[in-house]
């Protein structure tokens, strides 16, 4: 697969400063394949970038009717910590650079919901699910 051909055109590009990121618009043409990886996507933009394979998020991919086209969107952080903070949080748990936290049951979220409903103010705030930490 790593000499499989494909083009890609880049449709459009904006700075975002304030996101730490290029927003591009990409288009690729795979005459030869059906579909091409988020990886082999995210390596040929970080050689046209000069940035990063890890720092590259490729997103909204879709398929033209009768294949060998395919469009889609990538944003390229000027480095990884920047992705951490700005990416959302399903693409970073996805690619593994963020842990999900543990989610409470159905009874424990009944639990806090009984107990907040007595409590006010600050105190209510600190109402979590689970033994409390020492």
């Amino acid at each position: 697969m790593a000499d499989a051909k494909f083009i890609l055109y880049i449709r459009k590009f904006l700075k975002n400063p304030l996101l730490a990121r290029k927003q591009v618009g990409i288009e690729l043409v795979h005459s030869e394949l059906a579909n091409v990886s988020k990886a082999q996507i995210a390596a040929n933009l970080a050689k046209m970038f000069k940035a990063k394979e890890e720092a590259i998020s490729v997103i909204g991919l879709h398929t033209k009717f009768g294949g060998g086209r395919s469009s889609g969107m990538a944003l390229i952080y000027d480095n990884l910590d920047a992705k951490k903070k700005y990416d959302s949080k399903m693409r970073l748990h996805n690619e593994k650079l963020v842990l999900k936290k543990p989610a409470a049951n159905r009874k424990q979220k009944k639990d806090i919901r009984t107990k907040k409903s007595k409590l006010r103010g600050i105190k209510k705030a600190a109402v979590t699910f689970g033994k409390k930490k020492k």
